[in-house]
């Protein structure tokens, strides 16, 4: 499906229209300019007949190769002080597996073994293109699109295991979304307004502007130390208001609470959870 201004069309209609030959994946879409150019040129001759609710929207990505996962990144985030006395200057990573990986409005099932589970609205893109050793001044164009990912963590196994793998791994720990909004509509990436709210109550309310280390920075270190291939995902960390930043563990997510993040020029992704057995 495209979606254009909160209204949609799928690739069959899109054929009908037009006679254009659409492939089934996004993938192929976003990492062939023969396909991006033919719908780019019939962009605005194109009927959008459906509203959003009308389907189940999937993750932007389903065959992302890597999930790179940023901490430490936001000015306004003093996690970054349990680190060391001076914000990172290199990329502190972690991998999420891909089967994290939820669409916008799917709900997150949590085992009810996780007594402090935790939301964090990022920013994320999407590597468009093979990416080693790239420049910072260069980096930018290796960026397919960006979209909201909410790295939900189970904060109680994070700080039992020393690490971040099993806590933000779970299956539906990764929802996003709502769409994959293409780098020329977003000219400034670091300059984007981010709220998450919990149950309507405003929980995060910061900026990618507080970036530590900006895109251009990100890819150009990860770069250097892995290929980065396209589908790849990059996550740029949180900003401050997090349940682990809150004195209190009242913060925490319960059974049935609704997480919206909400990313200026990107959308929304609204996810309920769900604590199973």
């Amino acid at each position: 499906m495209i979606i254009n201004h909160g209204r949609g069309i799928t690739r069959d209609e899109i054929e009908k229209q037009k006679g254009l030959v659409l492939p089934s994946e996004l993938e192929q879409f976003l990492f062939s300019n023969e396909y991006g150019q033919r719908l780019n040129d019939n962009l605005s001759k194109l009927l959008f007949t459906h509203e959003i609710n009308e389907f189940r929207l999937l993750p932007p990505i389903i065959k992302s190769f890597k999930i790179i996962c940023l901490a430490f990144n936001y000015t306004d985030q003093p996690s970054w002080l349990r680190f060391g006395k001076n914000p990172p200057k290199e990329p502190v990573i972690y991998m999420k597996p891909r089967t994290s990986l939820i669409g916008p409005m799917d709900d997150i099932l949590c085992p009810k073994f996780v007594k402090q589970l935790d939301y964090e609205g990022e920013l994320a893109f999407l590597i468009g293109k093979k990416c080693r050793k790239a420049t910072e001044d260069e980096a930018l164009k290796y960026v397919s699109g960006y979209f909201i990912l909410n790295d939900v963590s189970a904060r109680d196994l994070q700080f039992t295991d020393k690490q971040y793998t099993r806590a933000k791994g779970f299956d539906t720990f990764g929802p996003c979304g709502p769409w994959l909004t293409t780098s020329d509509d977003i000219p400034d990436p670091c300059n984007l307004h981010i709220t998450t709210k919990v149950n309507g109550e405003i929980r995060q309310d910061s900026s990618s502007k507080n970036l530590i280390l900006k895109i251009g920075k990100i890819i150009c270190n990860l770069s250097k130390v892995m290929t980065l291939e396209p589908g790849d995902i990059i996550s740029t960390g949180t900003p401050s208001g997090t349940a682990l930043s809150f004195s209190s563990d009242l913060k925490y997510l319960k059974h049935n609470d609704v997480v919206e993040v909400e990313i200026e020029k990107l959308g929304k992704i609204t996810n309920r959870v769900l604590f199973v057995d």
